[in-house]
This record gives C-alpha cells, structure tokens and sequence, in this order.
C-alpha cells in the first residue's frame, strides 16, 4: 500500500498519465476521423478481432468483433506484463481502456458529419488521403508513447515485444506485426482492401521510425584540443552531462593530443560550441547523430549545478 501512494504521490506519475491521455486523445481522433468514415482496415487487433469474427461466421457461429477485441487485447495485456514488464502491462492497461471513451468523446464533442461534405464516405475526400493522415497523426501519439514505455494497446504490444527480444527498430517491429495481422484479411476482404492495409501499415512503420528517430535524436560530439580541460569541466559542471578521455596521436605529424566525447542534445551541443567561441577554444570537432542511447544517460541528472 506505501508503495502505491508513493507512485500516487510522486511528479512523474501525474506527468505521464497526463502524456498518456493527451497521446489517447490523439489516437481516438485518429481513429474517430480517417479511419471509421472510409471503413479503412490496416494491419491492428481491432482488423484481425474481424477477420476472426468473420471466420467464426462462416463456420456458422455468432462471435461480436468487440468480443474479440477485448479476448485479444486481454492476452496481449498479459504477455505484456510477464515478456516487457509491469510498468509497460499496467500503463498499456490504462490506455487500451480509455481508448473507446475518448473515441465517443470526439463523436460528442465535434462530431464527423459535421466537417464532413454531405453524401461523401472520406473525410479527405479520398481513402488515400484519410490513409495518410490516419498513420502519420497515430504515429506522433505511439511515438509519444513509447517514449514513456506504454502504448497505445493492441499492436503495439505485439510491437514491442518483437523490439525487445528481436532487437528491430519500433517502426520495422509495427510493420512486421501489422503486415502478418493484413495478411488473414485475404479470408474475408477484397484484394484491394488488403493492398490498401498492407501499405498503410508499410507507412505507418516508417513515420513510426521518423518520429522516433528525430524525438531521441542526440549529437555524439567528438573535439580534439588543448584546452580539453576547460571542456570537460563547462559539459561536466554546466551542462551536468558526462564525457570521455581518449589519447590520441596524430596521424600526420605524430603530436599526442587528448580527445574529448560527450554525448548531448541539440541544445547542449549549441551551448558547447557557443562557449568554444566566447572563450576563443579552438580545436577539431566532429558530430555525428545517434536516435538510440542505453545505459544512465537517460537517467535524471542528480548533481546540483556548481555556483560560479
């Protein structure tokens, strides 16, 4: 129980449920406005809860695709807590529960017909369009969050494990995932159908992987010079991130040197090279960015900013 109320009461929680739920709302309005209107299936549980459910039809039973829906996503959730952890299984749980709410909320609050043209069956006024704009608008809302280890349910949980123990990128493992899902479609859905989810999930892999890629994108900063000392204590002491000391040798005229690595943000970087030019530090710097850092970097920084 201490525990609990210690989550409850700490800033983090209450910070990432509000991402989560800003990131849900996303989603839904993904969902409620391009995709429900042109009847799009792409590769998700919800597509292959109706393939199953259309099976289960020709076989001559009555099983609902929202039954289906809630059994897969109830399995999902379960894998996710055991193979990818609890703090990922208990917030995917919350989000995957939200998800219809925030669906009729968008319903309520604006609902389609009233920004859609009479008579049509696209709010973009054409599939592809609703396509498009349907996987770019939830890829920002999974990026959000996974970058918080949740997710938005379903496919991403199928996602994420193939990420962690297949060690493919998130948007290359959402790809996977939801091409084998468009696949079954062939049971139940025209050949145009199926092409059509096949390349929305393709699309929505590789927006998945931008996003991704440009929200952990950090410099890996590499600076050769003399006054190395000085730098190392402005990235230590100032930007409070850490660094490393390499001899080196120089190649052409055979001088020792010290070389100095820091793997920082753009806003850092920018600080380094300022400070480089207001206190006349010269040196050979490369940069380079890197999307995926593991370790304590991403940890919260704990030293206190020395007094000048």
């Amino acid at each position: 129980m201490k525990k609990i109320l210690d989550i409850l009461g700490s800033s983090k929680f209450w910070k990432e449920l509000f991402i989560m739920t800003v990131a849900m709302l996303i989603a839904a309005a993904a969902v409620y406005y391009f995709l429900m209107p042109s009847n799009l299936v792409i590769g998700s549980i919800t597509g292959l809860s109706m393939v199953i459910s259309s099976l289960f039809g020709l076989a001559g039973f009555t099983v609902k695709v929202s039954v289906m829906v809630t059994l897969i996503n109830a399995l999902l959730l379960v894998l996710a807590w055991f193979l990818i952890g609890h703090e990922f299984g208990a917030k995917t749980v919350y989000t995957a529960l939200i998800l219809g709410p925030f669906i009729e909320f968008w319903e309520r609050v604006l609902p389609v017909e009233r920004i859609m043209e009479p008579g049509s069956t696209s709010l973009m006024g054409d599939p592809w369009f609703d396509l498009l704009c349907f996987v770019l608008v939830l890829s920002a809302s999974q990026t959000i969050l996974f970058n918080i280890n949740a997710s938005t349910g379903g496919l991403d949980i199928l996602a994420k494990i193939v990420n962690k123990y297949l060690h493919f990128d998130i948007g290359t493992s959402v790809s996977v995932a939801g091409a084998l899902i468009c696949c079954t479609a062939f049971f139940v859905n025209p050949f145009r159908l199926v092409i059509i989810g096949l390349i929305g999930t393709w699309i929505n892999g590789l927006a998945l992987d931008y996003f991704t890629a440009s929200l952990n994108r950090r410099k890996r900063v590499c600076i050769i010079s003399s006054r190395y000392e000085e730098l190392r204590k402005y990235i230590i002491e100032d930007l409070q991130r850490g660094c490393s000391l390499y001899n080196v040798t120089g190649g052409y005229n055979g001088h020792q040197n010290v070389e100095i690595q820091a793997l920082l943000t753009q806003d850092e970087f920018a600080n380094l090279m300022n400070f480089m030019k207001e206190n006349d530090i010269h040196g050979f710097i490369t940069a380079g960015n890197v999307s995926e850092i593991y370790g304590d970097w991403n940890q919260k920084k704990s030293r206190k900013k020395k007094k000048a």
